[in-house]
């Protein structure tokens, strides 16, 4: 070949020879660095305490449990210390659920005197007790009442504003791609988006490929956050260089297992997967865990809390007949007891 030749490549071959360049995301004047991965919001998850914890194995900003925007404004106590942020914690944004615009944007000014970094508004929840009533996914249903209330609260408060949804309703209404456009004309700074339809709930796996159409779309220019399956530091790494998201959101993937946000870290940041800790080390994280949430409410309501956790952490899975001490973990009432059986663990079943 001539060396004047000219090269003609399409825009796809030409895309495919260039890396994805990563730069600082920012949600408003917020600098959360490169690639940063964040704790999703979820409800009976992320208290202070857990948020607490995965902050400091490295997430980069992190979310309050649901706030209903009528409990809110009515002053229930127990959704009002949902507001209730620590300074460690920071970044932290407070998450609003609702359907009625007066009743959010208040709720957002409520939230905004907690004074947290971020209000982020909840349009992605599928359980039937949100969605169900409207609120939440329930909204992907109603799209002007959605854009209504995302106006409304933008104008209602100072901080930053983001949105956390879902691809559609169904799989004949995935119609994120121009919601995100409608959404970002509302003035929101970031777009959350989960890689599953609400008919979908968390069956079957998350669908990457919209919400690469969203952040390719030469129209936005907000940031984009991924959401869905990521449960190891490999996926997260594949979804940043596949689909070029800013962000990636870990939800189902932390429970019982806060310590991923350090293995996805390392790897982002070396290309090396850290190697294991001591069992014991993973049991006493356990045992952090339930200990905080202990002293945050009390022996029973405390145990009952974590028991999401025990039940979710991959630590116990693949241990040859584990489900009569799963069954004793799951049943234990008091702290002595449930440690006793942690602790028991390791030599029970010869784990180093």
């Amino acid at each position: 070949m001539d060396s004047l030749t000219p090269i003609v490549l399409t825009y796809k071959e030409f895309d495919v020879l260039l890396p994805i360049i990563y730069t600082d995301m920012k949600i408003g004047s917020i600098d959360l660095g490169e690639r940063p991965v964040l704790l999703a919001p979820m409800e009976d998850v992320t208290d202070m305490s857990f948020r607490l914890m995965c902050k400091q194995f490295g997430a980069d900003m992190v979310y309050t449990e649901f706030v209903f925007s009528d409990a809110l404004i009515r002053h229930v106590n127990k959704t009002q210390q949902k507001l209730v942020v620590a300074e460690e914690e920071r970044p932290v944004a407070i998450q609003i659920y609702g359907k009625d615009v007066q009743a959010m944007a208040e709720a957002a000014r409520i939230c905004e005197t907690a004074k947290p970094d971020i209000i982020d508004i909840n349009f992605g929840c599928p359980v039937k007790r949100v969605a169900g009533k409207g609120a939440g996914a329930g909204m992907l249903k109603n799209i002007p009442l959605m854009l209504k209330i995302t106006k409304a609260v933008v104008d209602a408060v100072q901080l930053p504003v983001t949105v956390k949804t879902r691809l559609g309703w169904d799989v004949h209404s995935q119609i994120i791609v121009d919601l995100a456009e409608q959404l970002q004309d509302c003035g929101i700074a970031a777009l959350s988006i989960h890689g599953r339809t609400r008919s979908q709930m968390y069956t079957g796996e998350a669908d990457w490929t919209l919400i690469g159409e969203v952040k390719n779309n030469p129209r936005m220019h907000i940031p984009i956050i991924g959401n869905g399956d990521v449960t190891s530091a490999r996926i997260c790494k594949e979804r940043f260089d596949t689909y070029g998201v800013d962000g990636i959101m870990i939800g189902r993937g932390s429970i019982g297992r806060p310590w991923i946000f350090r293995e996805i870290k390392q790897y982002l940041e070396t290309g090396e997967i850290a190697p294991p800790e001591s069992f014991e080390w993973y049991i006493n994280i356990l045992k952090q865990q339930v200990l905080s949430s202990v002293l945050k409410l009390d022996e029973r309501r405390g145990i009952l809390h974590i028991r999401r956790h025990l039940a979710a952490t991959p630590l116990f899975k693949g241990i040859p007949d584990f489900k009569q001490t799963r069954i004793a973990l799951l049943r234990a009432e008091t702290m002595e007891k449930l440690f006793d059986i942690l602790d028991e663990i390791p030599e029970k079943y010869n784990i180093r």
